[in-house]
């Protein structure tokens, strides 16, 4: 079905059988200068691969709204992915699964105790609320269960 789309979309969870799945091959097999969109989870693609489909011209264009690692560093190969003659691009924006209103309000509550806690002096967060802390990550999230594990 992948060479015959013109639009691939990836709305699966992350886990360890879709890590790397969308890498070199798979995106070879899909149909020469369509568009892939990842609303998943950033480490599903192999960003190096992704960015050499762009150049070459196999994908016309990516558009996601996650990043992996996440927050991206200056120099995370989709930042600056150089484009095929096809006109498209790469499009990247703030990851929006947490839009429903029920998550909204879990972030407010979480972001007012975070401002509570430091206007307070007190420094006492609560773990689920923060994602990098200190500059270390502060999650389970974004790919780095291991990383996080270990600490």
């Amino acid at each position: 079905m992948l060479s015959q789309c013109d639009v691939v979309t990836i709305n699966c969870p992350l886990h360890e059988k879709t890590r790397g799945m969308f890498n070199k091959e798979l995106i070879s097999k899909m149909k020469k200068g369509s568009w892939l969109v990842n609303t998943a989870r950033g480490a599903i693609v192999v960003k190096e691969d992704v960015a050499e489909a762009l150049k070459s011209g196999q994908l016309r264009g990516y558009g996601g709204d996650v990043w992996f690692p996440q927050p991206a560093p200056k120099d995370h190969p989709l930042r600056y992915a150089s484009y095929s003659t096809w006109g498209g691009g790469n499009a990247m924006v703030p990851h929006m699964s947490g839009t429903s209103i029920d998550a909204q309000q879990r972030y407010a509550a979480g972001t007012k105790a975070i401002l509570d806690s430091y206007f307070s002096g007190r420094h006492d967060y609560n773990p689920q609320d923060l994602i990098v802390h200190k500059g270390e990550y502060a999650t389970k999230a974004y790919g780095q269960r291991a990383e996080a594990q270990k600490k």
